[in-house]
């Protein structure tokens, strides 16, 4: 983290022991150190939410990413499906004359009885 050496500690522990003493230098000693593992701790949080919350912005920009190729798809398809229904309708429908009120023609009876006949239940 500091990247300091053995002798840079040496160092600083000596002039530690004279300006606080003998008889305090154990207990500061723990509270520094206890302090210095909140401090590491707070770090590891800090990183860790701020990994978590880039995983997240990741994963949101994805999700649109593939909520607007869904969106793109279906309506390529929707598109298609009713260019196709629209081609099948013109292709299937008879010509009748646009206000003449008509009816189409009733089925033949011959067709009508063969009808019957298919849907007749079978014993």
């Amino acid at each position: 983290m500091f990247d300091i050496g053995f002798s840079e500690l040496v160092v600083i522990g000596l002039v530690a022991l004279i300006v606080i003493g003998p008889e305090k230098l154990p207990r500061v000693a723990r509270t520094v150190g206890h302090l210095v593992g909140r401090l590491q701790r707070y770090v590891a949080d800090v990183k860790s939410d701020i990994n978590r919350e880039v995983e997240l912005d990741e994963l949101r920009k994805m999700r649109d990413s593939v909520q607007e190729a869904a969106a793109s798809i279906e309506n390529s398809v929707t598109s298609g499906l009713s260019q196709a229904q629209t081609g099948l309708n013109a292709a299937l429908a008879p010509e009748l004359p646009a206000e003449s009120g008509t009816q189409p023609p009733p089925p033949e009876p011959a067709m009508t009885e063969s009808i019957a006949k298919a849907e007749a239940p079978k014993p």
